[in-house]
């Protein structure tokens, strides 16, 4: 397996969006006690029994940051050549396997990963291997990719 790191694609506004990441969950763990398990925080929106400020303000965050970042710089061109039923069936499939694992890539792999713990190690590895899977089935073996 050959893995090339594409160093023109690299920009430091890379490194610091990494860094704003790892610094705001670790924001929200040390200062309230909370995991910034993106799946968890939208779920408690949608499903109100008692909204927490803190929860609307993060999904604000996920909403108009790309809209702070297009103030300094164009967004990337997004280009989706899939179909419709396809990123459906994506879109269920991430949701379900969300419900199932108990959390998501954030809450598993950036701040449970960070905890040590071994239900999100688990979890994380879940999550990578069934997407390098699924990859694979549908790029090699049914062409959908």
């Amino acid at each position: 397996m050959n893995i090339q790191i594409d160093w023109q694609a690299f920009t430091p506004i890379s490194l610091v969006g990494g860094l704003l990441l790892g610094a705001s969950t670790v924001i929200l763990l040390l200062g309230i006690g909370r995991i910034a398990g993106i799946s968890g925080i939208v779920s408690s929106v949608l499903k109100p029994k008692h909204i927490e400020m803190w929860q609307v303000l993060f999904i604000a965050g996920l909403i108009f940051s790309p809209l702070l970042y297009s103030l300094a710089r164009p967004l990337p061109d997004i280009e989706i050549t899939t179909s419709l039923p396809l990123l459906i069936g994506a879109g269920l499939l991430v949701g379900f396997g969300t419900r199932l694992g108990s959390g998501c890539t954030s809450g598993h792999g950036i701040c449970g990963n960070a905890r040590l713990s071994p239900r999100s190690m688990a979890a994380t590895i879940t999550f990578m291997l069934f997407g390098i899977v699924t990859v694979y089935l549908g790029r090699h073996v049914l062409g959908l990719i």
